[in-house]
């Protein structure tokens, strides 16, 4: 199929906009580390893993579920010195509190019904390498008095042995809960939290740094487009548009799942319209046809909606609006005129 009158790929979008004229090639991100994006927020992450990869202390990572926490602890694992040992990575959450002692520390033969060998933990294996902790906020009030003294002594004590053995390992730990209400509340130890939390990384939401959806969308279409071996896929205006004003609860997981919906629903079409993006997103289903809709008309409803805006944001001052929106007054009267924009709000 070939490329629609009004649909285009997002990298040329992309390259098309203003904003994203700093690009320097086709990666549209930092694919290296796989770290995507281009906003404020992301370039002071990119410069705190720079400061950090070759340090040893612990790094604390916090972020809603979904915005890519472990992405960070790899990044900080295989930009730095040790990049060249083992990143193990645990969820704390996941593994039952029975089983999870086990596995962080070992246990030698004998230790307990079932011990038929010994076996290292987890936390050995990552020896000369990195130890990620996800979600540690929920780890069990006695494992959190073990990781304590772990992180002070640098010694481990598999479970039934007696001796104990020198690791050599950088701890980043990562949640998506507030440990310092969890402090309060008698469910977090103090002293773990701040031996864990002396390099602090804060990852915000999709939702606040909006900016780096385009370059998501791109990003993971191309990725899931050569996992499904299908050629090149556009989105509709309406379906993009939909996607950038989406306020992605889920986050970065949430946005890959919906890319990969798309593209099973569009079947062996090239073009993702609105009707193939889910309810969340579009829950009126609207759709619109090609002949509903051309260029011109678009770019109409586009300026509607952003002078509407900016006038709402200053206050309807037309000539502050304009100063701020880079427009000459006569420019934003002329324009305000043309869309018949009521301005009746304003001075």
């Amino acid at each position: 199929m070939k490329e629609s009158s009004y649909s285009k790929p997002i990298s040329s979008i992309l390259k098309s906009r203003p904003e994203f004229h700093e690009i320097g090639n086709k990666n549209f991100g930092n694919e290296d580390s796989g770290i995507i994006g281009r906003s404020k927020a992301l370039h002071r992450i990119r410069a705190l893993i720079d400061k950090v990869k070759d340090s040893s202390v612990p790094v604390f990572i916090v972020g809603e579920s979904g915005t890519g926490k472990e992405l960070i602890a790899r990044a900080i694992h295989e930009k730095g010195t040790r990049g060249k040992g083992q990143f193990v990575a645990v969820n704390c959450g996941a593994i039952p509190e029975l089983l999870l002692e086990s596995e962080l520390f070992g246990h030698v033969r004998g230790a307990f019904t079932g011990a038929i060998r010994n076996k290292p933990g987890l936390i050995e294996e990552a020896n000369g390498g990195t130890f990620f902790l996800d979600e540690i906020g929920d780890l069990v009030p006695h494992l959190q008095a073990k990781l304590l003294r772990l992180i002070q002594e640098k010694e481990i004590r598999r479970i039934g042995e007696n001796k104990t053995r020198t690791v050599d390992v950088r701890f980043i730990s990562a949640t998506n809960k507030n440990l310092e209400k969890e402090i309060e509340r008698g469910n977090f130890r103090e002293d773990l939290y701040y031996r864990l939390k002396i390099i602090s990384v804060e990852l915000p939401p999709l939702r606040e740094r909006k900016e780096d959806i385009l370059y998501l969308l791109n990003h993971y279409v191309e990725k899931y487009c050569i996992e499904m071996k299908r050629e090149q896929v556009f989105f509709s205006p309406q379906a993009l548009e939909l996607l950038l004003g989406y306020s992605w609860p889920g986050n970065v997981r949430e946005l890959q799942n919906e890319i990969q919906r798309c593209l099973i629903f569009s079947g062996e079409k090239n073009l993702i319209k609105e009707e193939y993006l889910s309810s969340k997103i579009n829950p009126k289903k609207e759709s619109y046809s090609t002949s509903s809709y051309n260029f011109f008309r678009a770019r109409a409803e586009f300026e509607r909606r952003f002078l509407n805006q900016a006038l709402a944001r200053w206050n309807y001052n037309r000539v502050k609006t304009a100063e701020k929106i880079g427009l000459s007054r006569q420019g934003l009267f002329k324009l305000i005129k043309k869309l018949n924009i009521n301005v009746s709000k304003g001075k």
